[in-house]
């Protein structure tokens, strides 16, 4: 089999450059770049490989400069949502309050189910450094840091403790974060010593890879079941959320209102 040797964290870079969305047979980048802070924790990772994908050209994943971690990712869901959740930002912040700092727009990805990858730096797996500046972490657990504070806000959630970890875990933020249904945001807690350590990737890793977005036909029981519903309602009301704007069905919904009479009101997600 053959092999790569790269850090994690030059991995990681590597195999989100070449992840793609697919829906009605037109592709995208699904990580077109990713925002970030660097300091303790991800300069001599993340920091690093995204520099040297940009100088030598391995990997082409441009990174842009925020100011603010909540910020950025809050950047990030609005680019989500215009694109219709058919591509998603990756941000990247320091150990301790820096990552804490993308909690919130955490929390708004997944309430309204827009992609977002979030590679927040963690503690030393090894530990050997312990504690590190600003490292905030729970004293009665030594294997709780504040970033599973992410848990309770992300879609999916997980720790890379060893390098190997990262292919299930890479690929599984991908599934999340391309399902219509599961969305959200995707947090990926790299320790700063595992991402700076070395590995020999298998190349099928980094293998380009399209991830259908599918668009899924209703149950025709339910449908009737509405139909129903709607032959005897005496007022009936079209509620259109987000789903119609992102599966791009606003012709069919005013067709259908146009030749129905039923007036249409939208949730704020469904504001497009």
């Amino acid at each position: 089999m053959k092999t790569v040797r790269l850090t994690t964290a030059q991995a990681l870079v590597r195999f989100l450059a070449h992840q793609y969305s697919e829906r009605d047979g037109q592709e995208q980048r699904l990580i077109p770049g990713v925002w970030g802070i660097f300091g303790h924790g991800n300069v001599a990772g993340i920091g690093q490989a995204l520099l040297q994908a940009a100088t030598t050209g391995e990997a082409d994943l441009p990174y842009y400069l925020a100011r603010n971690e909540q910020g950025m990712v809050h950047a990030s869901v609005a680019y989500a949502k215009m694109r219709d959740r058919l591509a998603a930002f990756a941000c990247t912040a320091s150990t301790g309050p820096g990552s804490t700092n993308m909690i919130t727009g955490a929390a708004l990805a997944t309430t309204n189910r827009l992609p977002v990858l979030l590679l927040p730096s963690d503690m030393f797996a090894t530990r050997a450094a312990d504690p590190v500046l600003q490292q905030l972490e729970d004293t009665r657990g030594g294997d709780v840091t504040v970033n599973d504070a992410f848990r309770a806000v992300s879609k999916y959630f997980d720790r890379v403790s060893r390098p190997e970890q990262l292919i299930p875990a890479a690929l599984a933020a991908m599934r999340v974060l391309t399902d219509p249904v599961e969305t959200g945001a995707v947090t990926l807690a790299l320790p700063q010593d595992v991402q700076a350590e070395a590995y020999d990737w298998p190349a099928e890793f980094f293998r380009r890879r399209v991830w259908h977005v599918g668009r899924p036909v209703p149950e025709p029981a339910a449908v009737e079941r509405a139909a129903r519903l709607l032959r005897s309602a005496q007022r009936p009301l079209i509620v259109a959320g987000g789903g119609a704007v992102y599966s791009g069905a606003e012709t069919a919904l005013r067709a259908f209102a146009e030749a129905t009479g039923i007036p249409v009101a939208d949730t704020h997600a469904g504001k497009g």
